[in-house]
């Protein structure tokens, strides 16, 4: 796996890892950045998830390891929150500042996407 791929993952997971983490540390700076919520449970509950989700690619980056599933991973959860912010910000149900979080989601589609055309190439080189 090629050193693109550690370095892309390696930010996915700190930046999951963080906004994870960010509700619980505190949720009232998370509010006045991105609205109120209505079920501080639920946006725990979320944070709590891809917190899970940017620890398991942390560790799959720290041991060299990955796998398909690490980068199935990878690409559901961005393609996950980007889906979801397009849709509720665009709609008005959420913030627009959740459009900031899916120019982030894109842009590690992309760079995901890159770096597995990337060892698709050097892997036919060989």
């Amino acid at each position: 796996m090629s050193r693109w791929l550690c370095w892309v993952i390696g930010a996915q997971s700190l930046y999951y890892l963080v906004t994870g983490a960010w509700p619980w540390l505190s949720m009232r700076l998370f509010e006045a950045v991105t609205g109120p919520k209505v079920d501080d449970w639920l946006v725990r509950m979320v944070g709590l998830l891809i917190v899970a989700v940017g620890a398991a690619l942390l560790t799959a980056v720290l041991r060299q390891e990955l796998s398909a599933a690490v980068l199935v991973l990878a690409f559901g959860s961005a393609a996950a929150f980007l889906i979801v912010d397009l849709i509720y910000a665009l709609a008005g149900r959420i913030s627009p500042i959740y459009l900031a979080d899916a120019a982030v989601e894109l842009g590690l589609i992309i760079l995901l996407a890159l770096g597995g055309l990337h060892d698709r190439r050097s892997a036919s080189a060989d």
